[in-house]
Parts: C-alpha cells; structure tokens; sequence
C-alpha cells in the first residue's frame, strides 16, 4: 500500500511538471509572438515616418523650388528689358511734345484773338470820326431840306454804315438818363438840375461806343446831382 502511495505520489508530480512545462512552452510562445508583432509594428512605425520624413522633404524640396522659381519670376519681372525701358522713355517724350504743342497752339490761338482784337479796336477808333461828322452835319440840316434827294441818300449812307458796324459788334454805350458810370462814361461836367437824380447823366457831349464787351471810346457827359 505504501508503495503505491509512493507511486501515485510520484506520478501526480510528473503529471504537474508536464502540464507546468506545456504552459510555461505556451507562454514563451505567446511572448515571443508578441515579440514579433512589436517588432514588425515598431518597423512598420518606422517606416511609416522615413516615408512621412521623405514626403516632408520632398515637399520642402519642391516649395523652396517653387519660392526659387518665384523670386526669379518677380526678379524676372521688376527687371525691365532695355527695349521696354527706351520704348516707355520715347512714349514720355512724345507724350511732353504733344502737351507742349497742344499748349503752344492754344497759346498761340490766344494771341492771335488778341492781335486781332487790337486791330479791330484800332480800325474802329479811326472810323469813329467819321460817324461823329455824319451826325454833326446830318443834324445841321434844315427841317426844308431833309427831303432833298442828296440828302435822303447820305442819311440811307450812315444808316447803312451804322448798320455794319453793328453786324461787327459795334454798339453805342447808352448815356442820357442813364446812372453816371466810370467804366463807361467820362464826366467833363457837373451841373445841378432837379429834373435829374443824383449822379444821372443829363447831356452828352460825345457818343461812346464797344466792340464785342470792351470799351473803344467813352461817352463823353455832363453829370447832374
């Protein structure tokens, strides 16, 4: 019986041993799986970031082309050609001739009105006395007279003279009953008359005339008041 005892005691701890032996067999199996899954992760990670690291440098490589190949497109740009530069400093001169031309016709459009205005003025300064001694000598006729064919025909004569001087622009400056005014008139005398307001023009002396807004002569009056 004992050596039984002994027997079964015996085999229960080969038994034990081998199962111990089987599990610690599996666990070092599982741990070496695992292992090797960490190893293939940790390489897989590894080559995930060389590839992640060759895109970044890749991109770095094309985006510092690409600012190259900006900077020399703008460089290439802010640098003017010769050609440009002499094309835009001729249209320059061109464009300062013409503004001087245009200026330097104006000018001398200007100064022709003027010369001709001066002319005319001139021109009519001398006629004037001619008209004075178409009036003077029209009014020195008889009433009697005045139906006389000679002079029926020196009056359609200074009719018509005064005639064309209006066409030009020729007009007489109003005087009598009219306020004394300086731009047009020119007091030779004063007189006190209460038939007239203050400063009115009561006589005149000698007619004035404009041509085109300009004085050419002054009426010459007398000034009530």
């Amino acid at each position: 019986m004992e050596e039984n005892k002994k027997e079964t005691g015996q085999e229960k701890s080969q038994e034990e041993m081998v199962k111990e032996a089987v599990e610690e067999a599996k666990k070092a199996a599982a741990d070496q799986e695992n292992a090797e899954t960490d190893k293939e992760e940790t390489a897989e990670g590894q080559e995930e970031a060389k590839e992640e690291d060759v895109k970044e440098g890749e991109d770095t490589e094309e985006t510092q082309q690409e600012k190259q190949g900006d900077k020399k497109f703008f460089g290439r740009k802010n640098k003017k050609d010769k050609k440009d530069e002499k094309i835009e400093e001729l249209t320059d001169k061109l464009t300062r001739q013409m503004a001087e031309f245009d200026n330097f016709r104006k000018r001398t459009e200007k100064e022709k009105s003027q010369m001709y205005e001066v002319g005319a003025k001139d021109i009519i300064e001398k006629i004037l006395p001619v008209v004075d001694n178409f009036e003077r000598g029209l009014a020195a006729v008889a009433e009697e007279d005045k139906e006389h064919p000679f002079m029926q025909g020196m009056d359609k004569v200074y009719k018509q003279l005064m005639t064309t001087l209006d066409e030009i622009g020729v007009k007489p400056i109003e005087a009598v009953g009219q306020e004394f005014n300086p731009d047009f008139h020119n007091a030779v005398m004063h007189v006190e008359n209460e038939n007239f307001g203050e400063n009115m023009v009561a006589e005149e002396f000698q007619k004035g005339y404009t041509y085109r807004d300009s004085v050419v002569r002054h009426s010459m009056v007398k000034v009530a008041n």
